[in-house]
């Protein structure tokens, strides 16, 4: 019989999370909680809505899991709390691990992770708990990838780096071979970081600028 899984939130994420965990996984998802504060409906995508003060009521630990679906914000904190919050009241965390993802030591993956389809994630490769890897990224040989970080779709991550805690690593960006990149760290959409980032740091992608030739004059 599976295991029984409620999800936390009732966001994009939430949603996603439920569609993935029901299509592919060995979990029945059960129902969704969130913040009492935000428990105004009682259902999402046809499942449950409970207040996460009463989680435990409706699906207790022994017959469910948890998976906290939140995104980065307060730069993936809000995630990393609510994760702790499930570990206090006995929940086991689950991770996602798309069928169509390459991950040679799944293993080594968190708890609470979410990889979604297409990443390539390479022998020897470490993931911490509550990092979510969007689709399409490729993780080098013996990189570490520390908690709570949220990858975004296309980055490449070489050989041999380290990511730190709580970091964003926005789509497009490319990390050189044995590169540290600092705790809460935010690499823009399309940046190439070639040396080791201080920790807090904000490092942009270039951005394109409009030119003066109008679109009906160039050739395609």
């Amino acid at each position: 019989m599976a295991r029984g899984l409620v999800i936390f939130g009732t966001g994009q994420i939430a949603e996603l999370a439920n569609f993935y965990f029901a299509n592919d996984s060995m979990y029945e998802v059960a129902g969704f909680t969130v913040d009492d504060a935000y428990a105004t409906a009682t259902d999402f995508a046809g499942l449950p809505v409970v207040p996460f003060s009463q989680v435990m009521h409706h699906f207790p630990p022994r017959t469910h899991d948890l998976f906290v679906a939140i995104g980065y914000s307060k730069l993936n904190r809000l995630r990393v709390e609510r994760f702790r919050d499930a570990l206090a009241l006995g929940y086991e965390l689950a991770s996602y691990l798309s069928s169509r993802a390459t991950v040679w030591m799944p293993e080594r993956i968190g708890r609470n992770c979410l990889v979604l389809e297409d990443n390539t994630v390479q022998p020897f490769v470490t993931i911490g708990d509550n990092c979510y890897l969007w689709s399409g990224n490729h993780v080098g040989h013996h990189s570490t990838v520390m908690e709570g970080t949220f990858i975004a779709s296309h980055v490449v991550i070489s050989g041999n780096v380290t990511v730190g805690r709580r970091c964003f690593l926005g789509v497009n960006a490319t990390i050189r071979n044995g590169i540290s990149i600092g705790d809460e760290c935010v690499i823009g959409a399309g940046a190439v970081i070639m040396h080791d980032t201080e920790p807090g740091g904000v490092y942009p992608g270039p951005e394109a600028t409009r030119i003066a030739v109008p679109s009906s004059r160039v050739r395609l």
